[in-house]
């Protein structure tokens, strides 16, 4: 499995991991029951720790994006196109809750979220964000 990290990336070593990994999984470049490189041979072949894919794999395996077979290995969980768009939606739902409480601590208010949100979202449909 060929996956890009780069030690100047603002993500960690497991972010970029997880990250790659789930983005391939949703874009079906990584197939249902797909067996996934061992944890071993990945950390050797990416050049970081054991401990750090380990940890990336744990954190897929609660996303239920992969899973394990006892003396197996990982594999990707089967999805339906369903499942990606709810999982997609529960990670956006998270994420922007935990954007607009920071937001909201540091004083911006609900129309000033409102504004930026919807000027970014139209950049973003015009293809310039």
């Amino acid at each position: 499995m060929l996956l890009n990290i780069s030690q100047h990336s603002a993500l960690t070593l497991q972010e970029q991991i997880i990250e790659q990994i789930r983005t391939r999984i949703f874009r079906d470049e990584l197939a249902g029951d797909q067996a996934l490189t061992s944890i071993r041979a990945l950390s050797k072949d990416l050049r970081v720790g054991v401990n750090t894919v380990q940890r990336a794999y744990e954190h897929l395996l609660r996303e239920e994006l992969i899973y394990a077979r006892a003396g197996k290995g990982f594999f990707v969980t089967p999805l339906k196109p369903t499942d990606i768009a709810e999982k997609t939606q529960q990670r956006f739902t998270e994420a922007l809750q935990n954007l607009l409480n920071e937001a909201r601590r540091e004083g911006l208010s609900g129309g000033n979220m409102q504004q930026i949100f919807e000027q970014l979202n139209t950049a973003a449909e015009d293809g310039n964000a």
